[in-house]
């Protein structure tokens, strides 16, 4: 079965140059009305950052078969599902073809300077939210559908905060060898990794890309098996199987 991701190399670079104007446009929005925010938050608030890379991924769903009119994105048409743990979440792009849940899918991010202050939550978040549906799915929450796909796409500031070695303690028992000096970046490759293998999603994609980006669209991966290519890859072939 062919798949079309010819959506992505088309509109990879125009994500990233939007990720990053964005949030210098709200900052500087925020810093003309005399109410920036602390730190990165004044870049963030506006919380469209993402917007080009959620584009990007329901281009390759239409190009796969589905009608627009069963795409739903965060801010622009209704995203929420029922979960197991708590009675509704709130996705950044869903799919629902002919009554049934075909794809829910998560955009993250995180900038300097502050990773070590928000890297736990992202981790938790990330967890949660997917033995929520996975768990709502085992118990027919979602009626007669097959398993949905379930995505985790996250960008992530390249710099020498994210790329160099990070300690830690842990003084009852030792960690598990792989987080030994890793890096922010490495960490989150480790994460997006793992979450695939334990089949809580079933693509997670890890995207880098530094703040001079903004001009260039420039990014790079951390691994084969995150990167945004497999992501795409996998999310068309589930798409174009489901809509058959």
């Amino acid at each position: 079965m062919a798949v079309d991701i010819s959506a992505l190399d088309r509109s990879m670079p125009k994500a990233i140059k939007h990720f990053w104007n964005a949030r210098i446009q709200a900052a500087r929005s925020q810093k003309m009305r005399g109410t920036a925010d602390q730190g990165n938050r004044s870049g963030v608030t506006t919380g469209k950052n993402l917007d080009g890379f959620v584009t990007m991924v329901r281009d390759i769903i239409l190009d796969n078969g589905v009608a627009e009119t069963d795409v739903y994105c965060h801010g622009r048409s209704n995203v929420t599902i029922p979960g197991f743990y708590r009675p509704t979440k709130n996705w950044d792009l869903l799919v629902v073809h002919r009554g049934r849940l075909i794809a829910a899918i998560e955009f993250k991010s995180q900038v300097g300077p502050s990773l070590g202050n928000n890297f736990n939550n992202r981790v938790e978040e990330a967890l949660g939210n997917a033995t929520d549906l996975n768990t709502a799915f085992r118990e027919s929450v979602f009626g007669e559908s097959a398993k949905p796909f379930v995505g985790y796409f996250f960008v992530l500031e390249e710099c020498p905060k994210s790329t160099a070695p990070v300690t830690f303690s842990s003084p009852h028992f030792a960690a598990m060898p792989e987080f030994t000096h890793a890096s922010y970046a490495a960490r989150y490759e480790i994460l997006c990794r793992k979450l695939v293998q334990e089949q809580l999603y079933d693509a997670a994609a890890l995207v880098l890309t530094d703040r001079k980006s903004a001009g260039t669209g420039a990014f790079r991966t951390a691994s084969e098996r995150t990167s945004p290519h497999r992501f795409a890859a996998t999310l068309a072939g589930t798409i174009a199987a489901s809509v058959a």
